[in-house]
Order: C-alpha cells, then sequence, then structure tokens
C-alpha cells in the first residue's frame, strides 16, 4: 500500500490512559499514601493500584463514606499533582504506538477517566503528544469523545474501554497491561487482545494494510 493511501485511508485511533499508555502505579501509590496520611484515614494504597481504570470517585467510595466523597476527590487531587507526575513512565511500546499511528498519517486522542488536566500533564512531563486529550469520561461515556473525533479504534485495558469502543462503533483493541485478563477482555467483546503496546504496530499495520 502506498504512503498515500495509507494516509489517506488512516483513521483516528483512541488511548486510554492509565496501565495503557502510562504506568501511573508508582506515582498513585505515592499519591495516596500521602493524601491518606493527611487525611488521617487508612488507605491501602497497593490494592488501590491493582484496580485501576474506573474514575476516581468510584476508588474513594472504598474508603469515605459516600456523602464525603466528592470533598476528598478534591482534597486527592491537591496531591496528585505534586507525587503523582515525576514517578510516571510510559507503558512498553507506548511511544512507539503513537508514532506508528502518526506515520501512517493518522490522528491520536487520549480518552481517560482520569481529570483532564493530570491527564494533560502527565503526557506534557513525558513529551508524549497526542493530537487531543478528553479527560473524565468512564466506559460507555468515553464513546462521546470517540464519536466526537471520529475515532474508529480505541485501545485500552480495561472492560470499561471494550465498552466505551463498543457503544462508539469502534474497533476494540484491549492490552493486558491492566487489571482485566485476556479472557475477561475478550468476554467483554474486544475484538484485538494484544500482551502489551509493543504489539501495536504489527497489528496496526495488518489492520491498515
Amino acid at each position: 500500500m502506498s504512503p498515500m493511501t495509507v494516509t489517506a485511508n488512516a483513521p483516528t485511533v483512541g488511548f486510554d490512559l492509565d496501565l495503557t499508555l502510562l504506568d501511573t502505579r508508582p506515582g498513585i501509590k505515592a499519591a495516596y499514601e500521602a493524601f491518606s496520611a493527611a487525611v488521617g484515614v487508612p488507605i491501602d494504597a497497593d490494592l488501590v493500584v491493582t484496580r485501576l481504570g474506573p474514575p476516581l470517585a468510584h476508588e474513594l467510595a472504598h474508603w469515605f463514606p459516600e456523602e464525603r466523597v466528592p470533598e476528598m476527590v478534591t482534597r486527592y487531587r491537591e496531591f496528585y499533582g505534586v507525587h503523582a507526575i515525576e514517578p510516571t513512565v510510559p507503558m512498553p511500546g507506548a511511544r512507539d504506538a503513537i508514532q506508528a499511528v502518526r506515520e501512517a498519517g493518522g490522528r491520536t486522542v487520549v480518552v481517560t477517566a482520569k481529570n483532564e488536566p493530570h491527564a494533560k500533564l502527565h503526557l506534557a512531563h513525558l513529551g508524549i503528544e497526542p493530537d487531543a486529550v478528553v479527560g473524565d469520561l468512564w466506559a460507555e461515556g468515553k464513546a462521546e469523545a470517540l464519536l466526537a473525533h471520529g475515532a474508529s479504534v480505541y485501545v485500552g485495558d480495561h472492560t470499561g474501554d471494550v465498552r466505551g469502543a463498543r457503544t462508539a462503533g469502534a474497533v476494540s483493541v484491549a492490552v493486558t497491561t491492566g487489571p482485566c485478563s485476556a479472557e475477561e477482555l475478550r468476554a467483554a467483546g474486544a475484538d484485538v487482545v494484544l500482551d502489551d503496546l509493543t504489539d501495536f504496530r504489527p497489528w496496526w499495520e495488518g489492520y491498515l494494510g
């Protein structure tokens, strides 16, 4: 296939952030530990980082009464920017996956449940530059941004990401680098399951060709 043809037909690809593009576990653990000490409520940060994906409020509901969760979301985010950005690193193959889409003339959009300012801060810190970043969307809600940006592929690590892709009518590419197993991802309806993003380029080239 000629470069011109690839460029003409290359779709927009959406990517999830946590445990798809970025390994945020060390930073999130540090943020929770500092937050826990500040508010005086024991939180098992090691447990927290085994179930990343859903919105922050979902996790905090495990540790605080429902009426306190909105307040604690605000408090936690005060610690996040201080503690979570520096320790975060790209997942294996993340930079190359973005580059592979770009080389084919496609666009990339990050769609994440993380609040948008922190998502952008993470990416800027690591020098990863998608064409757009949309935060505060989870599961089926991610379809809003995927449809708005014309994404025909969405890559994520959680069954919620699979549901978002399916709701948007996008090809669901799942990676097993998050809390969900390959079996769970397939059962949720993933079209493709990869070990991690180092497998993305070969899949992408086959998808285009």
